[in-house]
């Protein structure tokens, strides 16, 4: 009788699967998220870690475009791919392949219809300030820095009129592509540890550098500036509101589908 040896090794077939990845990055050294020619970018380098790792090119779909300096806690991305590794595994061949910067922290099969961008329905930022007569070092590029110290009240109760669902004409920038300004905010808190303010908004979508305006309207709010926000909104005019606040105190948290 012929002897049927069993081996331990198992062959890894190549599967050709949709991706959802979750990503955490410092921008402070990329133009933004979205890839661009001549400069460097977060989708640049992700891209060209998959190239290494799967040995083709492959184009991944961010939930939505982050500016140069901006920083992101939970953005998240998707793509397809043929590859032998293990869905939850890619996450650890990417980070190989990365700078200390952007990390995956997240990765995952998900079925053919998602789409970071399509499928997003909530998105919550961040805007982060540091108060006080002294610069902390480590602030530097992760918090606005103002040595006023900002009445906290007088920017919750202002923070009260954007909730609802508003034209925001008044809160974007020029440049946005958008052809709808209605959208809706579910969430606008503003909260103060020791010297660090932090301004958090959840909406269903954001026109270009709108949460930054938000930000730069409360905060000259909280330096004692009158600002009648319903007006604001009702005008449409972008004259109207305060300024756009930095970019680098500015992280994507997270994206809800």
């Amino acid at each position: 009788m012929d002897e049927v040896k069993n081996g331990c090794a198992s062959e890894r077939r190549t599967k050709n699967m949709n991706v959802k990845i979750e990503i955490e990055y410092e921008g402070t050294n990329y133009s933004g998220w979205q890839k661009q020619e001549g400069v460097k970018t977060i989708q640049e380098e992700i891209e060209r870690a998959l190239s290494k790792i799967t040995g083709e090119a492959v184009e991944i779909f961010g939930s939505g475009r982050t500016d140069a300096g901006v920083h992101a806690l939970g953005q998240v991305a998707s793509f397809n791919v043929q590859t032998t590794i293990p869905p939850e595994r890619i996450r650890f061949a990417l980070n190989r392949h990365l700078p200390e910067d952007i990390r995956i922290l997240k990765s995952m099969e998900v079925d053919e219809g998602f789409h970071a961008r399509f499928s997003a329905r909530r998105k919550t930022y961040l805007y982060r300030i540091q108060m006080g007569e002294v610069r902390r070092p480590f602030e530097r590029k992760i918090s606005y820095y103002t040595k006023d110290h900002l009445d906290i009240q007088r920017m919750c109760e202002a923070a009260g009129y954007f909730i609802g669902e508003h034209d925001f004409s008044s809160f974007k920038s020029e440049g946005s592509t958008a052809k709808d300004f209605v959208r809706t905010i579910y969430f606008l808190d503003v909260r103060q540890c020791d010297d660090m303010v932090e301004i958090e908004i959840t909406g269903n979508g954001f026109l270009y550098n709108m949460v930054r305006i938000i930000a730069g309207t409360l905060v000259e709010i909280g330096r004692g500036k009158e600002y009648d926000i319903s007006a604001i909104l009702a005008a449409r005019d972008r004259k109207l509101a305060g300024p756009t606040a930095p970019a680098h105190g500015l992280f994507l948290k997270e994206v809800l589908y």
